[in-house]
């Protein structure tokens, strides 16, 4: 059985969709973010990197990092109906779209939600957070452009985690859940397909309740 770090609003839902999507058994230990359990000395044992998600497989070895969790996971399970094999001829753009969002786009989300992290001090954080979100417009045309070309998934009409994981960072937004969609439709047909999928569409629902209520406090 896999033990999953994750839970509450972290990117542990991403590979944890695929372990519903795909009925792998699994345990969930809910990671404590509020008291930092992500930084204390037990779970640093178990991902020196110190961050959220890790996957703990039966053979005892700690996986982490969302994408390459849900690439291991259906490339060891043959889950085709989450990612193209690797001799699928759909392979090669879904690594593209996948490795373009999480190189390109997500080191941007980070600095935004982040920003008293990364800027040099304090007064440079409004103007560290609107360079970040410019940036992620701008360079999220390029999947909204693809997904309008064609869709409605990352794959036409075949669904993959890459999209599973897309919709989860748009539940996150900016100031609320998929607050920017309005100014990509392409992307909001990906994200309320997802929301329709009668698995991971309550994962994500849920997922908004938890950041609703996390940014409102």
């Amino acid at each position: 059985m896999y033990k999953l770090y994750g839970g509450s609003f972290t990117r542990g839902l991403a590979p944890q969709m695929v372990l519903e999507e795909s009925g792998l058994p699994y345990e969930l230990h809910v990671v404590d973010m509020a008291n930092k359990e992500f930084r204390s000395e037990a779970f640093l044992k178990v991902n020196p990197a110190g961050f959220v998600p890790a996957l703990e497989t039966p053979e005892g070895d700690i996986l982490h990092e969302a994408a390459a969790i849900m690439l291991y996971l259906t490339d060891r399970h043959g889950l085709d109906a989450l990612a193209p094999s690797p001799t699928d001829p759909q392979r090669g753009v879904f690594l593209s779209k996948l490795f373009y969002f999480t190189n390109d786009l997500q080191p941007s989300f980070k600095r935004f939600y982040y920003a008293p992290r990364y800027a040099l001090q304090k007064s440079d954080i409004d103007a560290l957070k609107a360079q970040c979100r410019d940036t992620i417009l701008e360079r999220w045309q390029v999947l909204e452009t693809w997904l309008a070309e064609n869709g409605p998934y990352h794959l036409g009409e075949r669904l993959s985690f890459a999209d599973l994981h897309l919709a989860m960072w748009m539940v996150y937004g900016f100031e609320k859940p998929a607050d920017f969609l309005d100014q990509f439709p392409a992307s909001r047909r990906l994200y309320d397909l997802c929301l329709d999928r009668p698995v991971s569409g309550p994962m994500l629902r849920g997922l908004v309740d938890i950041i609703t209520g996390h940014r409102a406090a």
